[in-house]
Order: C-alpha cells, then sequence, then structure tokens
C-alpha cells in the first residue's frame, strides 16, 4: 500500500507555541501524483488561540535566545528564533508604552530572558 497521497490536509506551525495545527485547507496535486503525505505543513501560521489573542489587540513576547537564534537585519524571523519556553501576551496600547515602539504592527516579538524575567517578578509583585 502506498503511504502518499494526491490530496493532504494543510498544516501550518504556530511562529508562538510551535504546536503544528490543521488549517482546515485540502491540498491537491493538480497532476493527480501521489506526492503528498497524509499531513503537509506549509509554513507558519498562529494557531486559533494566539490568533484570537491577536485580534484582541495583544502582542506575544516570545523568550528565545538571541545568541542561539539567526538575526538577519537586526531581526529574528519566527522560523529562526530558538525560544526558550516562556510566553507573555501585551496589549498594543501598553507595549507602546514599555518599549516606545509606536506604529509597530507585528504581532509577536522575540525577547531575551532578562525582560522576561522583569515582567514575571513584576507580575508577582501586583
Amino acid at each position: 500500500m502506498c503511504d502518499k497521497s494526491y490530496v493532504s490536509i494543510e498544516q501550518k506551525i504556530c511562529p508562538v507555541c510551535g504546536v503544528t495545527h490543521d488549517t482546515g485547507t485540502i491540498l491537491l496535486d493538480r497532476r493527480l501524483k501521489n506526492t503528498f503525505q497524509r499531513n503537509t505543513v506549509t509554513g507558519l501560521g498562529f494557531c486559533p488561540e494566539h490568533q484570537k489573542l491577536c485580534d484582541d489587540g495583544y502582542i506575544a513576547l516570545v523568550e528565545c535566545d538571541e545568541k542561539k537564534s539567526t538575526v538577519r537585519n537586526g531581526t529574528i524571523a519566527p522560523e529562526d528564533a530558538y525560544r526558550l519556553g516562556r510566553i507573555a501576551h501585551v496589549k498594543r496600547e501598553v507595549f507602546y508604552e514599555l518599549f516606545d515602539k509606536k506604529g509597530c504592527d507585528s504581532p509577536i516579538m522575540f525577547v531575551d530572558s532578562e525582560l522576561m524575567d522583569k515582567l514575571e517578578n513584576n507580575n508577582k509583585e501586583n
């Protein structure tokens, strides 16, 4: 029996949590050749939970190790981030006040452990 098919279920990898999730899209090889596995990851896309937070005006702060990540043009792309596990969500307006980054439209920012420690300690104090 062949393990491949000419249809596949599209999946994306969430750039925030790294979870692979179904998009609800069916992929079809137009040549009708058995080229696909059952599931095919086609790139990055928010999982439903993180998409809702983004839609509600939150920016995801994802802890990563800059030394182990690939930095291009001064930024870390989601596919190049070496994630350390902690995630925080901050309202966009609060983010602008804290970091003086007005006009930043990115729904995700990669931050270092020092900043995550400060956020965590501040949260414990309140």
